[in-house]
């Protein structure tokens, strides 16, 4: 989720599964096959069961061929003829201004979603299809004039979405929905601690400055790791490798067929979302007033935050998300705002005082708060465990293998595992990736010149973090930002901000409340967030450089040139919001940032203890703390076909808080697609990511030109609120009065 986070399940359980599945399976055909001979001989003129199966299938392979999705058995031997252009080449000037307006583009959408939920679904289908879609454009058009100098390659299509990923990423783990968000007062005033001193007031230098000194670490840290991780372990890394038959699929003649139809479906629904957004705008005059506070299931379900707020944004992002993630989010939406929170409310005056305001974290408040915040770390703990403990026993396995041969993997060592036996596409894929070195030298050095300055100035932008704790963070990063790369390529989970929150609580611990330990947690979660995410990014775009013969130099400056870019407009969108939206992180705004306040409670958790959770608020944490792992236990015990229906705590966790009017949206998102593949699979499977995008993004950019009219002070002429009838004969009988 996020956002950009999805669970995976153990391959030890999809392998049982698949045993269980094919040992079955003999036995299952000779039965039916029996009730087909049976069948035959009353109805010869009947089609029997497989028959039907076999027609079915004819039919949708039938469809994937007329839409471009037909598989080749090689892929390389389609592009042998095409020269695969230097390093240099694939860098061109086009590729990094596309992906300069893709970032901007997709640093908005991404902080709109940070800023809103923190659910950020993967766009890199999005990123890779408008990536093509404008510089085939492009170059068609500079042929048809007779001035195209270099033709568009996969490889510089690889490029421009390796930039768009990294520059866009930096809106996720650069913290301006958590961390970084959550040391201002706004935030601080929502909080469970009144202390004034460990607040941190945003502004638009300082945020670009820390950055720039933490965000490129990771990626120094992984670059000598490169060859082991892609060609001696062969990890899967399923993001990338899907990134990269997506970009291969381009540049075949069917595939450059399908994404025309793709960015037509994408344009289509961009514009209607974009309209949406402009069309609800001028019914937004006054708080609780639009489409978003229409009360679709009754007032006082509206008052407990159900309610289906018209918000193309998250029914895209519902198309995207698997339908567990989805039903996750509206079961815990139902199990805290339809239960929880009613029967706690019924216990004021003696769980807490009824005087209290609603948004004090001794109240009600601070039951949502911290119960989410039980159940996120005891989901995270838990996979943080079980993908740390699959890495070292797959990691153990590896070197076992390699010890056979008494060799271990270095950069500039040639694997025994690459031999003749390995297919054509392989060796081919080997060959260029090993062709194009870069120095370990030049990592270490790059390495240890930036910590060196990281160290030197992270105290000056937050004096509370002291040189020695990034000190201690920096000689563990390497190893943590390893062992994240590597579980990321068994089960494409990104732990970067489960390894963020464990430095809030060492760090917040080690500094002390009388010290800024607030303060120091929250920035040292931002030092460790970064390392980490950079580095299991990089190895993903190495995967996909491998499998679209992009060079592993041409990979690592894209992803710098793309953190550089992300370093600057994310600052710069998060400034533009912070300056457009005033109510920006209060929880009636339509930008309640609602990770900043679970992160700045974890920090203030980490600092003070127990002490400062509401009367018997850690018992109920306790419960669903412990409820949240045995009910990954049970995902990752039943196997694979029994854990599909079993919930999610992460998911489950995010409504808490906020609510399950997004959960709705998503939900419908799910049902859009569910039907879709009902009456045409193919279909489905093929035009579902374009069409949610163009919604994601429509909305996205609709916020810009908001924004713009905010700060302008030009402000929407109508409010349509929603009434019950004796609040309407109130207002009625007083507007009469005064007329």
């Amino acid at each position: 989720m996020g956002t950009q986070q999805q669970h995976q399940l153990e391959q030890d359980d999809q392998l049982e599964y698949q045993r269980d599945h094919h040992a079955s399976e003999a036995g299952l055909v000779q039965g039916l096959r029996k009730d087909d001979l049976e069948l035959e001989a009353q109805d010869p003129k009947k089609k029997t069961k497989y028959e039907e199966e076999d027609e079915e299938k004819e039919e949708e392979k039938e469809e994937k061929e007329n839409l471009g999705l037909e598989e080749e058995l090689s892929v390389e031997r389609i592009f042998e003829k095409q020269a695969v252009p230097s390093w240099k080449e694939q860098l061109t000037v086009r590729a990094f201004f596309i992906s300069l307006v893709l970032s901007v583009l997709f640093s908005v959408i991404v902080m709109k979603l940070n800023l809103t939920t923190g659910i950020i679904p993967s766009l890199n289908v999005s990123a890779g299809l408008l990536g093509f879609f404008f510089v085939r454009t492009w170059t068609k058009f500079l042929d048809r004039c007779g001035l195209l100098k270099q033709p568009f390659t996969r490889q510089e299509n690889t490029v421009i979405q390796t930039c768009v990923v990294a520059s866009s990423g930096i809106a996720f783990s650069g913290g301006f929905g958590s961390y970084l968000f959550g040391m201002s007062a706004r935030i601080a005033r929502q909080s469970a601690d009144s202390s004034t001193s460990d607040i941190k007031e945003p502004g638009l230098l300082w945020f670009i400055g820390f950055l720039f000194v933490v965000s490129f670490l990771g990626l120094f840290s992984v670059v000598p790791l490169r060859k082991i991780m892609i060609i001696d372990f062969k990890l899967t890394y399923p993001s990338g490798t899907a990134t990269a038959h997506l970009i291969n699929s381009f540049h075949t003649p069917q595939g450059a067929k399908l994404a025309k139809k793709q960015v037509k479906e994408l344009g289509k629904f961009f514009s209607f979302s974009f309209l949406w957004g402009f069309f609800q705008w001028f019914y937004t005059a006054g708080s609780d007033c639009g489409f978003a506070s229409f009360p679709t299931l009754g007032l006082k379900a509206y008052q407990n935050q159900f309610f289906f707020d018209f918000s193309a944004t998250y029914v895209g992002v519902g198309m995207i998300c698997p339908y567990i993630v989805n039903i996750s989010v509206l079961l815990g939406g139902i199990l805290s705002w339809g239960l929880m929170w009613p029967l706690i409310e019924n216990r004021s005056g003696d769980w807490y005082s009824k005087e209290l305001s609603p948004k004090s974290m001794n109240g009600l408040q601070g039951y949502k708060v911290f119960i989410a915040i039980a159940m996120i770390l005891g989901d995270g703990l838990y996979n943080f465990l079980k993908v740390l403990s699959r890495t070292l026993i797959a990691l153990q396995s590896q070197l076992r293998a390699k010890d056979v041969n008494n060799i271990l993997p270095i950069e500039d060592q040639v694997s025994p595992a690459v031999t003749s036996a390995l297919s054509y596409d392989d060796q081919r894929r080997t060959q260029l990736f090993l062709k194009d070195q870069i120095p370990a030298w030049f990592a270490v050095g790059g390495y240890v010149a930036i910590a060196a300055v990281s160290i030197a100035t992270v105290p000056h932008i937050f004096p509370q973090l002291k040189w020695y704790y990034i000190l201690v963070i920096y000689l563990f990063a390497p190893s943590l930002a390893f062992c994240n790369a590597y579980g990321c390529g068994l089960t494409d989970w990104s732990l970067a901000s489960t390894y963020g929150k464990v430095a809030i609580f060492m760090i917040g611990a080690w500094a002390g409340s009388a010290h800024g330990g607030v303060l120091a947690g929250l920035a040292a979660c931002g030092v460790m967030m970064n390392i980490v995410s950079t580095a299991s990014d990089l190895t993903q775009d190495f995967k996909t450089g491998y499998l679209t013969l992009a060079s592993p130099r041409s990979m690592f400056v894209s992803q710098v040139i793309g953190t550089a870019m992300g370093c600057v407009i994310s600052p710069c969108v998060f400034w533009l919001f912070y300056k457009a939206f005033t109510d920006l992180g209060t929880p009636k705004s339509a930008y309640p940032a609602p990770l900043a306040v679970v992160y700045r409670n974890m920090a203030i958790l980490g600092v003070e203890g127990f002490k400062s959770l509401p009367k018997h608020c850690l018992l109920l944490c306790t419960v669903f703390f412990g409820a949240a792992i045995l009910t990954n236990v049970i995902k990752d015990c039943i196997g694979k076909k029994r854990a599909r229906f079993v919930p999610l705590p992460m998911a489950m966790a995010i409504p808490f808080y906020l609510g399950s009017y997004f959960a709705i949206d998503m939900c419908i998102g799910s049902l859009i697609v569910f039907l879709w593949e009902r009456v045409n699979k193919a279909k489905a499977d093929a035009f579902v990511p374009a069409v949610a995008s163009g919604l994601i993004c429509g909305d996205g950019v609709w916020t810009l030109p908001a924004s713009i009219l905010s700060l302008a002070g030009v402000k929407p002429p109508i409010c349509m609120r929603f009434l019950s009838r004796a609040e309407n004969d109130r207002v009625t009988t007083f507007l009469t009065g005064k007329a």
